[in-house]
């Protein structure tokens, strides 16, 4: 199972009151993830895949450790734990090599943006996400 790798910088604005990263701004480093790992499969490389959009159905967010502002980037681990016919679900570590501050899954539906409904994962986009798949979730 492999695992995609992403270094997120962290922003001045990123910060709340306390001088930590502010909990919604997770939403936004889980989102710069998601949208780099599900278009490495991506038109830029001929594929049709996940270019008709996808809609997050849900976040589980779990705060294990705050995290303070500094120039160096934090690294977020992605990867599948869950497809279905009409959805997958992405789990995520937002870490550094010797601590996580965040433990997150989201589920998101491929859409139809030209009919405005749901559709089913294609057998190149279920391939794909097979490399990541790991059913087995991350301990808290």
């Amino acid at each position: 199972m492999a695992r995609h790798i992403y270094s997120c910088p962290l922003r001045w604005s990123d910060m709340d009151a306390f001088g930590h990263v502010n909990n919604v701004v997770f939403l936004r480093y889980l989102e710069e993830a998601r949208i780099d790992f599900m278009f490495r499969l991506a038109p830029g490389d001929g594929s049709p895949s996940f270019s008709g959009g996808s809609v997050v159905a849900r976040h589980e967010i779990d705060y294990v450790r705050p995290l303070v502002h500094r120039h160096a980037p934090v690294t977020i681990e992605s990867w599948v734990t869950k497809i279905t016919a009409a959805s997958l679900t992405i789990a995520y570590e937002v870490k550094d090599p010797d601590q996580v501050y965040v433990r997150a899954s989201t589920v998101v539906v491929p859409y139809n943006l030209a009919e405005e409904r749901p559709r089913r994962i294609t057998a190149e986009e279920k391939h794909f996400l097979q490399e990541y798949l790991d059913q087995e979730p991350a301990v808290v």
